[in-house]
C-alpha cells in the first residue's frame, strides 16, 4: 500500500518537474562552461522548495525555477572567481580575466542593448535624431543645434523628452531605472 503524495510532492510533480528538460537546455545554452548541470538543477529545486515553504512567494513555478537556476549559476561563478593568491602565477592574467564578462553578463548586456534600441526606435523623429547625435556620437548640444538647424533650447528639451520616454519604456517592461523624483511621483 503506497502513501498518497503530499500536497508539496504533487505540486512539485505537476508544476516543476515537467520543466526539467527545458531547464537543462537553458542552462547548457546560457552557461556552456558549467561542468555539472545536475548539481545546479538540484540546487535550484532545493531553493525553489525552500522559497515555497517559507511563504506564498512562488506564483509561477516555471519562471521562478528558471530565475532561481540562473541565480544559482551566477552564485557558482562568483564563488569560482575567488582564487587563492598562492595559485596565481600571473596576476596580470587574473586582472584581465576579471574584466571579461561571463556568458550571463554578455547575454544581459545584449538584451539591454536590444531593449534600448527598441525604445529609441519608438521615439518621434526629431527626438530620435537629437538623442542619437548626443549619446551615440557624443556631440555637444551646440553642435547638435547647428547640425539640425534648431535652437539649443529645443535640443535640451528633446534630450529630456527622449530620456524620459526611454525610462518609461524600460519601466513598462519591468526594468528599473534611476530617475529623479518629480512632482508626479510625490504621494
Amino acid at each position: 500500500m503506497s502513501t498518497p503524495p503530499s500536497e508539496s510532492g504533487r505540486w512539485f510533480a505537476e508544476e516543476v518537474q515537467p520543466h526539467e528538460s527545458s531547464l537543462r537546455r537553458y542552462l547548457r545554452g546560457v552557461f556552456p562552461s558549467l561542468p555539472d548541470i545536475d548539481d545546479l538543477v538540484q540546487e535550484s529545486y532545493a531553493r525553489l522548495i525552500r522559497a515555497r515553504e517559507s511563504g506564498p512567494g512562488v506564483g509561477y513555478a516555471k519562471a521562478f525555477l528558471f530565475t532561481t537556476a540562473r541565480n544559482a549559476a551566477l552564485d557558482l561563478f562568483r564563488r569560482r572567481r575567488v582564487v587563492a593568491i598562492d595559485g596565481v602565477a600571473n596576476l596580470a592574467a587574473l586582472a584581465g580575466a576579471e574584466d571579461r564578462p561571463d556568458a550571463a553578463e554578455a547575454l544581459n548586456k545584449q538584451q539591454e542593448l536590444e531593449m534600448l534600441s527598441a525604445a529609441v526606435r519608438g521615439l518621434p523623429e526629431r527626438c530620435r535624431q537629437v538623442l542619437t547625435l548626443r549619446l551615440l556620437y557624443g556631440m555637444a548640444q551646440k553642435e547638435i543645434a547647428a547640425e539640425l538647424r534648431i535652437s539649443e533650447h529645443t535640443v535640451k528639451a528633446q534630450l529630456a523628452k527622449g530620456m524620459r520616454r526611454c525610462a518609461d519604456y524600460f519601466e513598462e517592461r519591468g526594468v528599473r531605472t534611476l530617475r529623479r523624483p518629480t512632482t508626479e511621483d510625490a504621494p
